[in-house]
């Protein structure tokens, strides 16, 4: 399974390299989504709980942008069924889930470097608030990769996958949104510990669910 999971994702890493469309896409909106809350916050002191929101709803819609493209490609290219043939299911799960990843963590590189270079975003617990990032941005991907997967069957692969997203995403994103703030205003990492607990079981919640239904939701069981 592990060789059949790296195959995929190396072949979506070499797709995405000569295409560059889901890196661009993403690019492209992250300058613009942080351009318009520079010109929007001027040159006013915005308080640290309204930029820990900001920081996030950038994510998360970068989020929708590119992650929901992972499994429409293949339909669109009409490869899904060459895929299916050729890999185990849950191959063809953790090689995307893996793609989309890494392609989220480095992102949030470009995202916090430009947020923090244009907001002024002070962090006073770096170790809390990387931990935070980690944790939120594996739920995140998880999520979105198995949402992914299921409107990717859809006729309407536009507009469902915010739909569907934003209730399974909330309660991640009023997690890492509290302890971004926390984080953010100095609090010590021990006092972060119940929201990472949170973050950490529900990654697990999400991965172990989607494993066991990617199989009813890829062969049309």
């Amino acid at each position: 399974m592990l060789s059949s999971t790296f195959k995929i994702l190396r072949k979506d890493i070499k797709s995405e390299i000569r295409n560059r469309y889901a890196v661009n896409s993403l690019l492209m909106f992250v300058i613009v989504t942080i351009s318009i809350i520079r010109f929007a916050i001027g040159n006013e002191k915005i308080e640290t709980e309204i930029l820990s929101g900001l920081l996030w709803i950038v994510i998360f819609f970068s989020a929708i942008s590119g992650l929901a493209r992972v499994f429409i490609k293949e339909e669109e290219k009409e490869t899904s069924f060459a895929l299916k043939l050729s890999s185990e299911t849950n191959s063809i799960f953790l090689g995307k889930f893996f793609f989309n990843l890494i392609l989220t963590y480095g992102l949030n590189i470009v995202i916090l470097i430009l947020f923090i270079a244009i907001t002024n975003f002070n962090i006073g617990n770096l170790s809390g608030f990387l931990i935070t990032v980690v944790l939120g941005n594996f739920g995140l991907v998880i999520s979105s990769t198995i949402i992914a997967a299921i409107i990717s069957k859809a006729n309407t692969k536009g507009t469902l996958y915010p739909v569907l997203a934003f209730p399974i995403l909330l309660p991640l994103l009023l997690t890492v949104i509290d302890a971004t703030k926390l984080a953010s205003g100095g609090e010590p990492t021990a006092n972060l510990m119940e929201d990472f607990q949170i973050l950490a079981a529900y990654a697990v919640v999400v991965f172990v669910a989607s494993m066991m239904l990617f199989k009813f939701i890829w062969e049309d069981v």
